[in-house]
Formats: C-alpha cells, sequence, structure tokens
C-alpha cells in the first residue's frame, strides 16, 4: 500500500518508518530533518506538498492539526506548511487524517479531500493518549522538583479527561491533590473521588501552598496577578494546547520554574522535555 506523511513530529516520523518496515510504500513531506527515515528505501522524500499528496489516496499529517489558524504543525521542517496549502487543490479521492482539527479548519479540508478523519475523536485513541499525558506529566514534576511527589501538594487547574487521569496519577503517589474547576459537578466529583477542589476563580491566596500547579485548561487562566501569590519553589506544568493557560513571559520575569509541556503521548516516551525556565 501506499501512504502520504506530512509534517507532525515524532510521533510521525515513527509512523512513517513503522509504515515502511511493514513494506509499504511510504512518501514524506515536511521531515527532511528526521534522522529516523534516513536510508529507509521505502520512504521517499517529495519536493513538493502536491507531489506528496499526488502519491497517495492516504493522506497523514500532525496532531495537533495547526499549532495557529493556518499553520500545520511541521517539527522536522525549515519550511512552513499552510493549511492553504493542503486545500489549494481537489483531492476527492483522497482521505485525510489528523489530530484535534478546529470546526473552521475541518469545513475547508473537507472542501478538498473525500474524507477527513480526525484521529483524536476516537474514544479509545484519546483514552490511551490521557493516560500516556498523564503519566509524562508525572515524569516531567520528578525531573523538575527536589522533593518526592509523596506529600507534595499538587494543583489541577481542570477537570476534563487528562485533568482526571494527571490526578489519579498524581493520588496514587500519595500526593495531596487539589483539583480547580468551575463547574459544582466537577467540584463535586473531585471530592467523590477523594480530592481536594476548590472553585479555579477564587485561587490567588491559596496559591502559596502549592508545590506543583498543573494546568490542563487551553486558554489563559494563570498569569502575573496569581503568580504573584505563589512561592518561589513551585513548579509550572502546563498540558494545555495553544495558547496554553499559564503565561510563559510572566513565569519568566518572575523567574519560576515552568515546563509547557506538549506532546506529552510523544515525549514520555523520550523523557526529553524542553520549555524549562
Amino acid at each position: 500500500m501506499k501512504f502520504t506523511v506530512i509534517g507532525g513530529d515524532l510521533r510521525l516520523s515513527n509512523l512513517a518508518k513503522i509504515l515502511a518496515n511493514d513494506n509499504n510504500e511510504v512518501f514524506v513531506f515536511g521531515m527532511e530533518k528526521s534522522k529516523d527515515i534516513e536510508n529507509n528505501q521505502r520512504i521517499k522524500k517529495c519536493k513538493s506538498i502536491n507531489e506528496a499528496i499526488e502519491k497517495s489516496n492516504t493522506i497523514i499529517t500532525s496532531i495537533p492539526f495547526l499549532k495557529d489558524e493556518n499553520e500545520v504543525y511541521a517539527t522536522f521542517s525549515d519550511d512552513i506548511i499552510q493549511l492553504d496549502d493542503l486545500i489549494e487543490n481537489k483531492y476527492k479521492n483522497k482521505t485525510l487524517i489528523a489530530g484535534s482539527i478546529s470546526k473552521d479548519a475541518k469545513e475547508q479540508l473537507k472542501e478538498s479531500f473525500g474524507k477527513v478523519i480526525d484521529i483524536m475523536n476516537e474514544e479509545e485513541l484519546v483514552v490511551l493518549n490521557t493516560i500516556a499525558t498523564a503519566e509524562g506529566a508525572v515524569d516531567v514534576a520528578i525531573q523538575n522538583t527536589d522533593i518526592t511527589i509523596h506529600g507534595s501538594k499538587v494543583l489541577i487547574l481542570g477537570f476534563g479527561r487528562v485533568a482526571k487521569e494527571v490526578a489519579n496519577k498524581f493520588h496514587g503517589l500519595s500526593a495531596k491533590v487539589t483539583c480547580a474547576a468551575r463547574k459544582k459537578s466537577d467540584l463535586a466529583w473531585a471530592k467523590a473521588l477523594g480530592y481536594e477542589a476548590t472553585n479555579i476563580y477564587s485561587l490567588r491566596e491559596d496559591l502559596k501552598q502549592y508545590d506543583i500547579i498543573i494546568n490542563t485548561i487551553p486558554q489563559m487562566i494563570i498569569d502575573k496577578e496569581e503568580m504573584q501569590y505563589m512561592n518561589k519553589n513551585v513548579l509550572l506544568i502546563d498540558l494545555a494546547s495553544s495558547p496554553g493557560g499559564i503565561n510563559t513571559n510572566d513565569a519568566q520575569k518572575l523567574k519560576l520554574k515552568f515546563v509547557w509541556a506538549l506532546a506529552l503521548p510523544r515525549k514520555s516516551c523520550t523523557c526529553k522535555f524542553s520549555g524549562v525556565y
């Protein structure tokens, strides 16, 4: 079979290699700096995105799909791949697969491709992705603190899928976990599961007690106003996709230790993290 892989990060680089090793013919674009696909005769680097798309009927691209409104994630490329590059031609006989596609982007892709699949809508994958994210968050905490998780005070912002699994993992290591949420039902569930619970809009002075603060909400929650109440040794971990929920610049200015831990399902395997201040 033939597959096309465009952009992405280490996950897609590994996928291209796996597909090639399974005797498939793989065409790639926007992955010129990936060492994993070098010297693999079944992986062919294309000179243009149109050439890559034309080579197969199954197009696989990044998770998440866009890093802003129009730029496709492409860690291993110096070139910028735009959403417009994917939709400028009609490929009605082809299927495009990506992850976390916005509603607007999906509508535009449907105009060009016969079928568009967002794999992050697949429940099984979402659950497995959540587990890997939570385990990666624990690893980030261990690597970037000089205290034990056991007995540490951990605040988790949000109470969605990721937050629940993160709370579970830290609670399992005997951390004192507090979940901050907006909905009364979420606060009630947090208490029912054995965590402390607090309203996310009334944190401020309470922030000084926490050793680790983990955000899971993809909108600005923590900036300099909240940071002024934190203890100077706190570790801030942001698990949310762009734009994130913790102000990076404010964390730098106040010299707080901060990790924007994007793509942890990939990074939890390599144990390499960037964005530590």
